[in-house]
């Protein structure tokens, strides 16, 4: 696709979005495909439309549209070679623009189920289509077009909440904060609303007033899983652990079902650099890591839904049903559980009354967005909140990391102490806790602090919490062992009075990655034991895969 005039800018600093086929490819591709001949103002899919055809333009021109607002414009054309398309052809989220024949000529229609074969089975074809369709979403974030509208307040907690929802699934958005942005009035009066009916999620044509964070990921195609939906499978978590394992189970074959609670990523899409994963010296932010991952498990055919949570976990003869919140039941013949571990809530009276309106659990740019100019505290002294601190630090006046050890050298890598400690708006204070939140009208305005010397009080608006972890498993049967701090014993942790009362009845015993229940793995933060590292996580996440492998021969030979 070629990118409009005034939108070129936006494209050259992307990279090439405007792929061409060569003549030898478009041979190729016609045997995934049916060619059909088109007269000018045919259209061939809306916005809303899911799994639309990818259309590979062979003769005459097509314009791509999208609408922004009600107003339907132009974003792009085809010429001979070039093909529509972006990330959404791999994710099945609707599509964000429309397509329509401006000259008559032939295209080439290439059905989403066959997309996703080339995909497989052509190295040089896939790698067009992917890189391609990553360039377009980039550009469409980029680009600051108007397909996706959120209007809302920064310190609202369910505006946050959704913006935060629309970033971590990667939705090219524009962000419209009500009470700073002169267009926010004229937005609502056009919708025939007001400021007090925010948040406002705007999508094309459509308007949501208010909208859940489920009903917009059904909106917004980010849940599509049926009622019913099997898989030899399922993932719970997407997470670095949960998007390995995906990636690796459906790589090598298997279907594949993955669920999130949140969003794919886990508590690694909220560091803003890692520097110490292998493969990238200059860091990555683990928003970016988890994106090329979540594509990557979605090329391969897993089906990836979220936010979507688990409620239960029973035995269905030789199967597992994973029970939703919302009363769905998926089947799967294995269960990865990769559920992670959450941040540890202080144990401070009023800390609800400020999450997502002073407090939060993540510092990415959208959070260093809105303390822009102020001071803010960070807690924790793991290497999350180190990368965390140093990403404020760009933005934020001063920060402060609290923390209750001596030495911070105990708990994050030298080299995050090393960059804190040389950063001159960043104060360290050790032995030091929050006591109480202060604020006024619904705002943080200042934080309470407890050291050896007393208390004293620190005028900051913003409290960023690296602290501790829980298990995200509070939600399965008591049978499936846990530790003393609850996380899930595998393999050789597992005791024998672990395997009677959990029923095991095989004449083997766990293996490595293999909850007290059969063909139910662990994997990552959630497992006892496990070193709560990206990279790790990534590891256990392949490696379960032979074992998910051999445990579901088992029973197919039975």
């Amino acid at each position: 696709m070629t990118a409009s005039p005034d939108d070129a800018k936006a494209a050259a600093i992307i990279g090439d979005m405007n792929y061409r086929f060569s003549e030898a490819q478009l041979d190729a591709l016609r045997a995934y495909g049916e060619t059909r001949s088109y007269k000018t103002g045919e259209r061939f899919f809306n916005e809303g439309d899911v799994d639309p055809d990818v259309l590979v333009l062979l003769s005459g021109q097509l314009d791509v549209h999208l609408y922004e607002i009600g107003e339907k414009r132009r974003v792009g054309w085809l010429e001979r070679g070039q093909f529509t398309g972006d990330v959404q052809q791999i994710t099945g989220q609707p599509s964000l623009v429309s397509a329509e024949m401006t000259e008559d000529g032939e295209v080439l229609h290439i059905p989403a189920a066959a997309l996703r074969r080339i995909l497989v089975e052509n190295s040089e074809l896939s790698d067009s289509f992917v890189t391609t369709f990553i360039a377009r979403r980039a550009w469409a974030r980029a680009s600051g077009r108007k397909s996706v509208v959120l209007v809302g307040r920064a310190l609202d907690r369910a505006s946050f909440a959704l913006r935060d929802l629309l970033t971590k699934h990667d939705v090219p958005h524009v962000w419209v904060e009500a009470d700073s942005d002169p267009s926010a009035e004229a937005i609502v009066a056009k919708l025939d609303l007001t400021l007090d009916d925010t948040p406002i999620l705007i999508t094309g044509e459509r308007r949501f007033v208010r909208p859940s964070l489920e009903d917009a990921g059904r909106v917004l195609g980010l849940d599509l899983l049926p009622d019913g939906a099997s898989a030899d499978v399922i993932v719970i978590g997407a997470g670095p652990a949960g998007l390995a394992a995906s990636v690796y189970a459906a790589s090598e074959g298997l279907s594949v079902v993955a669920i999130d609670s949140v969003a794919p990523g886990g508590q690694a899409a909220t560091s803003s650099k890692i520097e110490n994963y292998l493969g990238f010296p200059s860091g990555i932010s683990g928003r970016d890591l988890a994106d090329r991952a979540r594509v990557q498990a979605q090329k391969f055919g897993a089906r990836l839904a979220a936010p979507v949570r688990a409620a239960a976990l029973e035995r269905e003869g030789a199967e597992y049903a994973v029970v939703l919140r919302d009363g769905r039941r998926l089947r799967g013949k294995a269960v990865v559980i990769a559920t992670g571990a959450e941040y540890r809530k202080l144990p401070i009276e009023n800390l609800e009354e400020f999450e997502g309106r002073g407090v939060y659990y993540g510092a990415t740019a959208m959070e260093a967005q809105i303390c822009t100019g102020s001071s803010v505290v960070v807690v924790g002294a793991g290497n999350s909140a180190g990368q965390g601190a140093s990403f404020l630090a760009k933005t934020a006046k001063d920060v402060y990391v609290l923390f209750r050890r001596k030495n911070i050298r105990d708990t994050m890598s030298e080299y995050l102490v090393r960059r804190l400690e040389e950063t001159p708006n960043v104060h360290l204070r050790a032995e030091t806790q929050i006591s109480r939140l202060i604020g006024c009208e619904n705002r943080l305005r200042k934080i309470a602090v407890t050291s050896p010397t007393g208390e004293d009080e620190i005028d900051a608006g913003f409290a960023f919490m690296f602290t501790g972890a829980e298990p995200g498993a509070d939600w399965l049967p008591d049978t499936v062992a846990r530790d003393a701090k609850g996380f899930l014993k595998t393999g050789g942790d597992i005791e024998n009075l672990d395997l009677v009362r959990a029923g095991w009845s095989l004449d083997r015993m766990p293996t490595r990655y293999e909850t007290a229940w059969p063909r139910v793995f662990a994997v990552g933060d959630v497992r006892a034991g496990s070193t709560k590292r990206v990279a790790s996580g990534v590891g256990e996440g392949s490696v379960v895969i032979q074992a998910v492998h051999a445990a579901i021969s088992e029973i197919e030979n039975q």
